[in-house]
């Protein structure tokens, strides 16, 4: 893939704190409004399962972000292999295999044997005059790489693996996703006040432990190289407590930023937007 395919299908592609509360309201039922205090719906991972059931050759994506199960993914289209990739994914199931890729530390995008993607599934698509597209692509479950196929075409497919998270006890999990759910939420909302943005973000507290534990993998901004590691994790209890670490270094920093923004506003100085480190 070209550096300029990388960066077209990287614009807007990972969801950063900032548009944390659309980024929640696009995973609500469709017909949710902003103003309506709608939970996140629930995954239910067996639809998941059975969406891949019948794969036998995936198609894939190689690109340097990281997607997760039930999250949303913009990419542009341009190359003509991913032309002709996408035009026989839309004429098939839609899925396809989107694979983190560092395009700086191999000259050849191809993931090797036991790499960890995630199954993409083409929600909606923009055709353009010049034969460019726009998709959107929502995660479906992940998968490990075990095969390259050699069918002569212009883009890779592989034969692949698909897997959960293994099953944990629930009271367990319920209580750890919520704490993280709750800690997160307070670093979302200061960061909000730190942007002067308005309106009340959706409750996640409900949501199923490892769908809350993909959600707030995706909104953080930190390396890809983490999320990467936190996609290939199989408990969902690491996940969480990986999570709970990270928003435990941050949180408390966030409120102070937040309440120093705040003082400053009161004063009649102009709060300075503070990037997430």
């Amino acid at each position: 893939m070209g550096e300029s395919d990388y960066h077209s299908s990287l614009k807007d592609g990972a969801c950063g704190w900032r548009s944390f509360a659309d980024f929640c309201w696009s995973l609500c039922d469709n017909g949710a409004t902003k103003d309506q205090s709608i939970p996140i719906a629930r995954a239910i991972m067996s639809e998941a399962m059975d969406k891949v059931r019948s794969v036998r050759e995936l198609p894939i994506f190689p690109l340097p972000v990281v997607l997760f199960p039930g999250m949303p993914m913009p990419l542009h289209i341009f190359e003509e292999r991913y032309r002709k990739m996408f035009s026989d994914i839309r004429a098939g199931d839609n899925l396809f295999g989107l694979s983190y890729f560092d395009s700086s530390t191999s000259d050849k995008d191809m993931p090797p044997a036991g790499h960890v993607g995630c199954v993409a599934e083409v929600s909606e698509t923009q055709a353009l005059p010049d034969g460019r597209s726009n998709i959107l692509a929502v995660g479906v479950v992940r998968y490990a790489i075990d095969s390259y196929f050699d069918r002569g075409d212009s883009y890779l497919v592989v034969r692949a693996s698909f897997f959960e998270d293994e099953d944990e006890d629930s009271t367990a999990l319920t209580a750890q996703s919520r704490d993280v759910a709750t800690m997160f939420m307070r670093v979302a909302n200061s960061i909000r006040a730190m942007n002067d943005e308005r309106g009340v973000l959706p409750d996640i507290s409900e949501t199923d432990p490892q769908k809350l534990s993909f959600l707030v993998s995706a909104a953080m901004e930190i390396e890809v190289e983490m999320k990467q590691e936190l996609l290939e994790l199989r408990l969902t209890s690491e996940r969480l407590s990986r999570l709970h670490d990270l928003l435990a270094r941050v949180v408390g920093s966030y409120e102070e930023r937040a309440r120093i923004h705040s003082i400053a506003k009161r004063n009649g100085h102009g709060g300075k937007k503070i990037d997430i480190e």
